[in-house]
C-alpha cells in the first residue's frame, strides 16, 4: 500500500512540475519529452536519452498520447 502511495506521489509532483513548465496539468514530463523527441526537438532528445541510463526506453514507456492539448505553450 505504501509503495502505490510513493508511486502516485512520485507521478503527482511530475505532473505538477510539467505544469510549473507550463504543460499540460495532466501530463508527465516523461511524455512531454517523449513528444518532443518525437519532433526532432534537441531537449526532448535531451532528456529521454538521460532517463534511457535510468530506465530503458523510459519516456517510450511514458507516453500519455491524449495529455498535452491542455499546455499553455505547446510544444
Amino acid at each position: 500500500m505504501m509503495k502505490k502511495y510513493f508511486w502516485n506521489l512520485l507521478i503527482a509532483i511530475d505532473q505538477m512540475a510539467n505544469t510549473i513548465l507550463m504543460g499540460d496539468p495532466q501530463e508527465t514530463i516523461s511524455s512531454r519529452a517523449d513528444k518532443a523527441m518525437r519532433e526532432g526537438k534537441q531537449w526532448g532528445c535531451i532528456l529521454c536519452k538521460f532517463l534511457s541510463m535510468i530506465q530503458k526506453n523510459h519516456c517510450q514507456k511514458s507516453i500519455e498520447p491524449n495529455a498535452g492539448s491542455n499546455a499553455v505553450i505547446p510544444d
